[in-house]
């Protein structure tokens, strides 16, 4: 039988190599311009066509010699080795991601089996979750040569929508506080709101973080490592002083898990009526808070623990006690003042200087 794939060559003769299909006219191109070598090529090919199932297992053969778990590794394989180096918060991101029943599918399908379809029945049978881990485990694989090419290329994962998110309102706020009945979680709430922290680096405040003779903190956020921290204004200030003077400022919270802290949270705010919002939404309250005052971008950053590591730790460290809390700004805003930041040398704190 003739064979369906043939070399040609374009131009002269030491032109790059060429495979033609007979039967649909396409050439391609072998990269490379030894004819013997395209003929090898070709040969190879010309014949994964007539004995597909012995050439697969050939094939096997070949990739078990330069990697032996190469045909037998899993997706659950490319699962566990992701979560390796996670630690915190994201490694339990992560081990709960991986809980979702889409990637039952293929959690047991070998990556040398996988094609594109499989992917896509993943996807369809997820969310906007599935959709970004699963970016990642195919990524890892890829990265750990796991994987001689991508199964399903990026252009073909659907586009990643993120649920809309808005800021805590001032009312709200304090309808929830009116209600809370328990003092430690009351109080966890108005520092939330006050600080713009995260829940978990918010739970996590001890009193190792706090600057009482300079009425500042600073602390490591428990997602990135990054330092935050501001001077404290008087609102937050007379809750600190409510709080356990030594050890972790909320002894309880800090030992329940963030989902349980979160579900807490809904709960009031579905017996108040309070739709949208979750306890992440007092760090988007207090951003937009910030910019709605006019509060410096550098100074927000460095409240938030948003900055680059290497600034913020500098300024952090150093100028803590100089940077003025949100509170206080508000309150020389209204007053037609606005605070002026100095780091790095003598000038008080408190200097002020009226708005332009």
């Amino acid at each position: 039988m003739k064979p369906r794939f043939r070399v040609t060559k374009r131009g002269d003769r030491d032109g790059m190599c060429y495979s033609k299909d007979s039967l649909t006219g396409e050439r391609v191109s072998l990269e490379t311009k030894d004819r013997a070598e395209a003929e090898r090529i070709l040969q190879h090919k010309n014949e994964t066509l007539k004995n597909p199932g012995v050439n697969r297992k050939i094939g096997m053969v070949y990739l078990s010699a330069a990697d032996p778990l190469y045909t037998t590794r899993t997706w659950k394989d490319v699962m566990d080795d992701i979560i390796k180096g996670k630690k915190g918060p994201t490694l339990v991101r992560y081990l709960t991601a991986a809980k979702d029943p889409a990637y039952q599918l293929i959690v047991k399908k070998l990556l040398v089996e996988t094609v594109p379809e499989d992917l896509k029945g993943v996807l369809h049978a997820g969310g906007t979750a599935t959709n970004v881990y699963l970016r990642r485990y195919q990524n890892h694989a890829f990265d750990m040569g796991w994987l001689h090419e991508r199964i399903l290329p990026k252009k073909k994962f659907p586009k990643v929508t993120h649920k809309e998110m808005r800021g805590i309102t001032w009312d709200e706020h304090c309808r929830i506080i009116e209600r809370e009945k328990n003092p430690e979680r009351r109080d966890y709430y108005e520092l939330c709101y006050c600080f713009g922290g995260s829940q978990s680096d918010v739970a996590y405040l001890d009193n190792h973080d706090i600057d009482r003779e300079r009425r500042s903190f600073v602390y490591n956020r428990c997602k990135s490592d990054e330092l935050a921290g501001t001077k404290i204004g008087p609102k937050a200030w007379a809750v600190i002083e409510r709080r356990p003077k030594t050890g972790p400022l909320f002894p309880y919270l800090c030992t329940v898990r963030e989902a349980d802290r979160a579900t807490e949270f809904k709960q009031r705010c579905d017996g108040l009526g309070i739709t949208g919002v979750t306890l992440h939404s007092y760090r988007y309250g207090w951003a937009e808070r910030s910019a709605d005052v006019g509060y410096p971008e550098r100074y927000a950053q460095r409240s938030l623990g948003q900055n680059s590591k290497i600034v913020h730790r500098a300024y952090a460290k150093k100028a803590q006690g100089e940077l003025p809390s949100l509170e206080d700004y508000e309150a020389a805003k209204a007053s037609g003042k606005i605070l002026i930041i100095k780091h790095e040398t003598e000038v008080p704190v408190n200097s002020s200087a009226p708005v332009a």
